[in-house]
């Protein structure tokens, strides 16, 4: 047994009805699989239809399992609701949504013009307030109970990270939104959690925040104190935990799961650990020195 492997129980997710929004490729791409193949139906969306198709074909034909594609854009109101109309027609009442959809570059905020901070400010804050809030507002009108809302965050949500400060505000609103409305609607039978993954490489996210050889001269393990970066399957347990009812006393709640790597950056000394055995030998004998004085 290991970290590779599917944590939970074959039906843990058995009859389950589940919406992903960027859910046709990356970290998305790979909780749909698992939560198929722990009997859930899953609905993705993205804006582009033919790619959530092929995936929905793709992951159907791998897992057995039932996942329909429905293009929305989720930075529009009025499209998330007809998606989430349209996937309570084909598989009934929604159990959970999953706000995974996600925009992010790296640039110098002065070289961002308005419009490029708010297209990442309006999928990442605006598309996840607009599903959750659609997807509340039902569930409370029709009184429907043992509903989740589960949120891909970052552990920069509450440290900020200069170079990427659009997703920085952004996913730091996601996770306030999480935090309060865990309090608030816990009364209506819906809980609230995040998730805040560290490095788990993606093809499509990765080329386009670390483009060309970039990716090479960032070695992301090397900022991790495992010595590694994340497996999708890693980030599907969690997740799939998170969304089932093994987890019904867990409401508010960030997980973080990035092998330590914003601890090691948070801490003021942490850059000691490149200093070699042998000048460590030298300053302890300095330090001992002057102890004796």
């Amino acid at each position: 047994m290991n970290y590779t492997q599917k944590m939970l129980r074959d039906d843990a997710l058995q009859g389950k009805v589940i919406i992903i929004t960027g859910g046709g490729s990356g970290l998305g791409k790979s909780m749909t699989k698992y939560f198929l193949e722990l009997g859930a139906k899953v609905a993705i969306t993205s804006r582009n239809l033919e790619k959530l198709q092929k995936t929905a074909q793709e992951l159907e034909q791998e897992t057995g399992g039932t996942c329909l594609a429905l293009a929305c854009d989720v930075r529009h109101y009025d499209q998330v609701e007809a998606m989430i109309a349209e996937t309570i027609k084909t598989f009934g009442p929604v159990d959970v949504l999953l706000n995974n959809a996600a925009g992010n570059f790296i640039s110098p905020t002065e070289r961002l013009s308005a419009n490029a901070f708010d297209t990442i400010i309006d999928i990442v804050l605006k598309g996840s307030k607009n599903c959750t809030l659609a997807l509340g507002k039902h569930w409370i009108a029709n009184k429907e109970t043992n509903k989740v809302v589960l949120n891909i965050v970052t552990t920069y949500s509450w440290t900020g990270s200069a170079y990427v400060v659009p997703s920085a505000t952004a996913k730091a609103g996601v996770l306030a939104m999480t935090r309060s409305l865990a309090v608030e609607w816990a009364k209506y039978g819906i809980r609230m959690n995040a998730i805040a993954p560290g490095p788990f490489p993606t093809e499509g996210a990765w080329d386009r925040l670390l483009p060309g050889n970039l990716k090479d001269k960032f070695d992301l393990a090397k900022k991790v104190p495992l010595n590694r970066v994340g497996e999708h399957q890693e980030l599907a347990n969690l997740a799939a935990y998170l969304v089932s009812d093994f987890s019904a006393y867990m409401n508010g709640e960030v997980i973080t799961i990035d092998g330590g790597e914003w601890l090691k950056g948070a801490g003021e000394f942490n850059m000691l650990e490149e200093v070699p055995t042998e000048l460590w030998d030298m300053l302890e004998t300095m330090i001992k020195a002057k102890g004796n004085k």
